[in-house]
């Protein structure tokens, strides 16, 4: 019996009433739109954004190469980047063998405290350009995810705020409408009978 009586007072906007009013019926329409937008909106572009992530990253993974190079100048020491982290990689300019059998020379991140002549990997993008290492496979999983998440919520607040916002303006009209009311009625309430 509570259970019914719990789906009455929740579905009121729905029922016939004499005191509803076409706001009413409109604000229950706002408020099941936003909830359906929300939950399969949102579902649906944090997959599409983490697919399309995924996919990203791929080509990254596709499109890059390591390659054997060899320092021309030494590195120096790791470089502190804050409290207590240290960034292990610094630019440096090294040597290596493009392919079609050119030798090359740039500038690519290699990890610091190396001499020069050491043999180190470097990164080519497909133009053979040094560029950084593609994300691991996980890493790329992780960010994927993160990402379609960050698309969800972002569609969602969205969503939420319009649904709000047009609620408020509902509200407004009510408060106008109600002040109205109160302007023409409020007078009679006021006059004592003789």
């Amino acid at each position: 019996m509570r259970g019914a009586q719990g789906a009455r007072q929740w579905c009121w906007r729905w029922r016939r009433n004499p005191l509803r009013r076409r706001d009413d019926v409109f604000e229950a329409w706002i408020v099941l739109i936003v909830w359906t937008v929300m939950v399969l909106g949102g579902t649906l572009a944090g997959l599409v954004t983490a697919h399309a992530a995924e996919e990203s990253f791929t080509r990254l993974r596709h499109d890059r190469h390591a390659v054997p190079a060899v320092l021309v100048v030494g590195t120096g020491s790791a470089v502190p980047a804050g409290e207590g982290a240290v960034y292990d990689h610094v630019r440096a300019t090294v040597r290596w063998t493009a392919a079609n059998g050119a030798p090359r020379v740039g500038s690519a991140l290699v990890e610091s405290g190396q001499k020069a002549g050491s043999h180190v990997v470097i990164w080519l993008d497909a133009q053979g350009r040094p560029t950084t290492a593609p994300p691991t496979t996980s890493a790329a999983a992780t960010e994927s995810t993160l990402l379609g998440i960050g698309a969800a919520v972002a569609l969602c607040g969205l969503v939420f705020g319009a649904g709000g916002l047009a609620r408020w303006r509902l509200d407004q009209g009510r408060y106008n409408r109600w002040a109205r009311e109160w302007e023409r009625l409020g007078p009679q309430w006021g006059h004592k009978t003789p």
